[in-house]
């Protein structure tokens, strides 16, 4: 983080009064402590140490600072609206064919300690004990939603049911659509590539797609990539994500939030993290979740694969008349 991001990560706590000054420790080195120990995975004995603080001390500021960076999720994680992203606006491959896209969804796992009792449902394929997380992604590489807290044994396609059920969850606009892996599988506003087709670049080579099916998939990579590369920020980023921590599980949530949250807010500010974005208003609402019956869910599955395919024809008929000329 560069200083233009830090201070004004300080004046926002600041002038909102959600961190205060005390005594013997100033807003700046509240901040600076918190962010030292989740960027560089420090442990609060070494930090005590560096800084000249007991330990109870760097541990209630960590608290303190953590409630507060919390509390900025509604102010710089927001839905994104529903107009064309630019960078599908902007880009012949990608436009108009995936007009109606406003972003892409994944799931990331981050190490997670639990108790011994609950450890069968945090293990995953793959990493040890871990949750799930789920995020939402703008094309402009900020994050527009994040549900943490799963299980690392818990399907895709279940938390991001969990997440669209919930009073103040993830929101898509009518007839509006993420993009998403095929785990999820193809749903309302979720749009996922064709199985059993190639999909990413180094599938096709040097070789041309063959058919509508396999154009589709491949564009459809290029704009879903950004997921990971938001993910890679993230980690590098905050050491944090990748260690194995010692906190109990409630703050290993919150330090994921705390750490996608500062993510947006450096990407905001900081020119040079590629935007410039300020900050929004809450809206206050609170609306009733309508759920869909299994026969209801089928046939909306259906009506988004036809739209899948719409797109594939289109996209593949432009492309072979651009090929002939």
């Amino acid at each position: 983080m560069r200083p233009i991001a830090f201070f004004n990560l300080c004046d926002i706590l600041s002038t909102n009064n959600l961190l205060q000054s005390s005594k013997s420790v100033d807003i700046r080195e509240q901040v600076v402590i918190f962010l030292h120990i989740i960027g560089h995975n420090v442990r609060f004995r070494v930090i005590g140490s560096r800084y000249y603080r007991s330990i109870q001390t760097v541990h209630h500021y960590f608290r303190v600072v953590l409630r507060a960076i919390l509390k900025l999720y509604r102010l710089v994680i927001r839905l994104p609206d529903e107009s064309t992203p630019s960078e599908i606006r902007n880009n012949p491959r990608f436009y108009p064919y995936f007009k109606d896209c406003i972003g892409a969804l994944d799931g990331t796992h981050i190490r997670a300690s639990v108790p011994l009792s609950m450890q069968g449902r945090f293990r995953s394929r793959k990493w040890g004990t871990t949750q799930n997380v789920l995020a939402a992604i703008t094309f402009d590489l900020k994050f527009a939603y994040v549900l943490a807290g799963w299980e690392g044994s818990a399907h895709d396609s279940r938390i991001l049911s969990d997440a669209l059920s919930r009073p103040r969850g993830l929101r898509i606009p009518e007839g509006k659509y993420y993009l998403a892996d095929a785990g999820y599988g193809i749903r309302i506003g979720c749009i996922t590539p064709y199985r059993g087709v190639r999909y990413h670049l180094k599938e096709f080579g040097a070789e041309e797609p063959e058919n509508a099916k396999e154009l589709f998939n491949l564009r459809h990579s290029s704009l879903r990539i950004t997921v990971e590369r938001v993910f890679g920020i993230l980690k590098k980023r905050f050491r944090v994500l990748d260690a194995e921590p010692f906190w109990n599980f409630q703050t290993q949530v919150d330090i994921v939030l705390a750490c996608c949250i500062i993510h947006n807010h450096i990407i905001g500010v900081d020119p040079s993290d590629l935007l410039n974005q300020g900050l929004y208003d809450e809206s206050e609402f609170d609306s009733i979740i309508q759920t869909l019956t299994e026969r209801e869910e089928r046939q909306e599955a259906r009506e988004w694969s036809a739209k899948r395919d719409e797109i594939a024809e289109t996209m593949w008929t432009d492309y072979m008349a651009r090929n002939i000329r």
